[in-house]
């Protein structure tokens, strides 16, 4: 990635609007403070927004002055209509010591695995070139293999993205940051494990009184048990198993439930916005 900077104009980091602070991977900083920079702040549709100013504020002392928030994944979103003039002017307005006059960029797209780098790429052909997906969308983290495939997203003025695969920090920078970098899906779910990512997730939604889980799993109220919220769940979905066991009184037949399944289930609906919009930092 280094060795292409030299012929990037402007970096474009991709980040999830849940976690604006959390997961940014600090060693992307010495690219960032050699070239314009545009913060996205994607997944905007399942972030709970309504404290913007304080979270552009905070950025803004950490030296990021650049943010978009986007869904790239809407047909026609507004903010991804402004990505093309915000980077020209970015670029405009810096130094180009490499290149030579002619109207024509290239940027470099960055940021954790499963952020919607894909989508955003995607985003933007649509928008400008009313052209189709040339990055394949996943919903687990690692879908981009290739290392910097270079796509064409505009033709007035020519611009190209250079597609990064999504790089995590080599070290977290604590317990509950790695876990939110989970429940928003960059990690994969059994490196942590799923019962935890669902107990953080309770206690997250118990905390910011989001009780659409009440509701959606016919709880009755809200509860601070994950196990018992995971065990309603495995009987409202049918996730459960009939066994015998041995008592001291004779055999029994007994109901299982599949604790594994109702917290994918539990993860999987916060992740579709099925619980409602979560700011998570």
């Amino acid at each position: 990635m280094k060795s292409n900077l030299k012929n990037v104009d402007c970096i474009i980091e991709i980040h999830d609007a849940r976690i604006p602070f959390s997961g940014r991977n600090p060693l992307f900083q010495e690219s960032l403070d050699v070239r314009p920079h545009l913060l996205v702040l994607n997944k905007v549709d399942l972030a709970d927004t309504s404290n913007k100013q304080s979270i552009l504020k905070r950025l803004e002392r950490d030296g990021v002055r650049n943010v978009v928030f986007t869904d790239c994944l809407r047909q026609q979103d507004d903010n991804v209509k402004k990505i093309v003039p915000q980077v020209v002017e970015l670029i405009e307005n810096r130094p180009r010591f490499h290149r030579g006059e002619e109207r024509n960029y290239c940027l470099m797209v960055i940021g954790v695995p499963n952020v919607g780098k894909s989508s955003f790429i995607n985003a933007l052909r649509r928008t400008n070139l009313k052209k189709g997906k040339a990055s394949r969308v996943g919903a687990e983290p690692g879908i981009t293999k290739a290392v910097l495939t270079k796509i064409q997203v505009c033709e007035r003025p020519v611009m190209h993205l250079l597609d990064t695969p999504g790089v995590l920090p080599p070290r977290i920078e604590s317990v509950e940051t790695g876990i939110k970098l989970a429940l928003c899906g960059t990690i994969l779910d059994h490196l942590v494990g799923e019962d935890v990512i669902a107990d953080y997730l309770l206690f997250t939604l118990n905390r910011l009184e989001r009780f659409s889980y009440v509701e959606k799993y016919d709880l009755g109220e809200p509860c601070d048990s994950v196990e018992q919220v995971l065990k309603r769940i495995a009987i409202k979905l049918g996730k459960t198993q009939r066994v015998k066991a041995i008592t001291g009184i004779g055999n029994i037949t007994i109901t299982v439930p599949n604790y594994t399944a109702a917290a994918y289930d539990f993860i999987r609906a916060f992740r579709k916005g099925e619980l409602g919009k979560v700011m998570l930092d």
